[in-house]
């Protein structure tokens, strides 16, 4: 039986179909190396490719062999010491009498590790594995603002660059049988005329009607000649056509708490919280918004830079934030044109009269606008009050409004899959 594997889309000197097979085999080492980088790494880092380390042990694979089978008795050359039942004794010292020298080195690969690179794509397969963006809504535009250019056929006028050279040369051949067909169909006859005269005696009467059938046939064959193999006519162009084409598109609404409790390392852990968000909306939507909302006392549309390397001091007054994305939404945003994600980032501490306010603005306004709304408190003590008046609203809105707490920089990535894990069908 012979099996053919088409590898026309593989790289050069790499074979895919081999790749996938083995990070397929190898999938839970893969991911748990992806977890631990997206802990560790920077982030601007936090999105490439890497190395991935396999320990030696993990790589074999069952081989099937015969065995010795039946009763067997070997005898060792220039054994003088041990007969058979005899232990060998450990050697003393440890290591097996190795005659290493040197102290230890924190470089360098051990031999009982494979290690191998995954690009930035595979790296980003194995991060967002098994998540879903809940309540995905492909919403078509009114004014669609991206168009794709198409072919649409082809036309007889056109650019020399969008020459079409096969259909050119179809046309060019269709036209010249359909002028010379019936000059062709009359040389063939007037040949086997000729043929049929030279098979009879030679007299002057046949030889005159011989060469007046050949002048005939030299006429037709130069009237064919002067059909030309190119015309103008011929040239076909590829017509191309800009379309509109539908596209989805999301916004998402960074808001954090820069007050402050709010000290540069919690920036840090709220920003990779944001990066994944960023990165896993941009994998299922063709264009991406984001649009930066700080607040201590009040609250200030910013950019990045400022967003999260900016200094403040003060108070907090979460609902000033709240209501800023809300005019924004109202002004620029349309939930009728675009998806609408808000992750919130703050340590919970909030003004005590404030938390209520916060609880009606999204209760009453935002929840109704937007896809989800994810918040994350970002503290090593006991949930403060705004936490406990979240915890009311995800109550009655578990489907749009979910909230984790991130004690340290490893609870990120987890939090992070618990806030979008995909749901199981028929789940409670």
């Amino acid at each position: 039986m012979s099996y053919i594997i088409d590898r026309r889309l593989n790289s050069k000197k790499k074979s895919t179909v081999n790749r996938q097979r083995f990070l397929r085999r190898y999938k839970k080492h893969i991911k748990d190396a992806v977890e631990d980088a997206v802990n560790n790494r920077s982030i601007k880092e936090i999105d490439k490719g890497g190395k991935i380390t396999i320990p030696r042990r993990d790589l074999s694979e069952p081989v099937f062999h015969h065995g010795e089978g039946g009763v067997r008795n070997k005898v060792f050359p220039g054994n003088k010491d041990f007969v058979v039942g005899d232990q060998f004794q450990r050697p003393s010292g440890g290591g097996g009498g190795g005659s290493g020298q040197g102290q230890a080195s924190n470089q360098g690969e051990g031999e009982d590790d494979f290690t191998f690179q995954i690009d930035q794509d595979e790296f980003l397969d194995f991060m967002f594995e098994g998540l879903e963006l809940p309540y995905l809504v492909k919403k078509q535009l009114k004014q669609a603002t991206q168009f794709e250019t198409r072919r649409a056929g082809f036309t007889n006028a056109g650019s020399p660059d969008k020459i079409h050279v096969v259909r050119s040369l179809r046309a060019a051949n269709a036209r010249r049988i359909a002028l010379s067909g019936k000059d062709r169909r009359e040389i063939k006859r007037l040949k086997q005329e000729v043929e049929e005269l030279e098979q009879q005696l030679p007299d002057e009467t046949v030889q005159s009607q011989i060469d007046e059938l050949n002048s005939r046939i030299e006429k037709l064959q130069l009237k064919l000649q002067r059909i030309p193999f190119l015309d103008d006519f011929d040239i076909k162009y590829n017509n191309m056509i800009k379309v509109p084409v539908p596209s989805s598109k999301a916004v998402m609404f960074c808001v954090m708490d820069v007050s402050g409790s709010m000290t540069q390392s919690v920036k840090d852990m709220a920003k990779r919280f944001f990066i994944l968000l960023y990165l896993f909306l941009k994998r299922n939507y063709k264009q991406i918004e984001v649009v930066f909302v700080r607040h201590h006392t009040h609250a200030k549309e910013v950019d990045e830079q400022e967003f999260f390397y900016s200094r403040e001091t003060g108070g907090t007054i979460v609902s000033s934030a709240l209501e800023l994305s809300d005019k924004i939404i109202d002004e620029r945003y349309s939930p009728a044109d675009w998806n609408i994600y808000i992750a919130q980032a703050s340590d919970g501490d909030n003004w005590d009269g404030d938390s209520l306010k916060c609880s009606e603005i999204l209760q009453s306004s935002l929840l109704k606008k937007i896809q989800y709304f994810a918040y994350v408190e970002i503290t090593t003590g006991p949930h403060q009050n705004l936490w406990h008046e979240y915890e009311k609203i995800h109550a009655t809105w578990s489907e749009q409004f979910a909230m984790q707490q991130i004690r340290e920089p490893s609870d990120i990535f987890p939090v992070f899959r618990s806030l979008f894990e995909k749901k199981v069908e028929g789940a409670a």
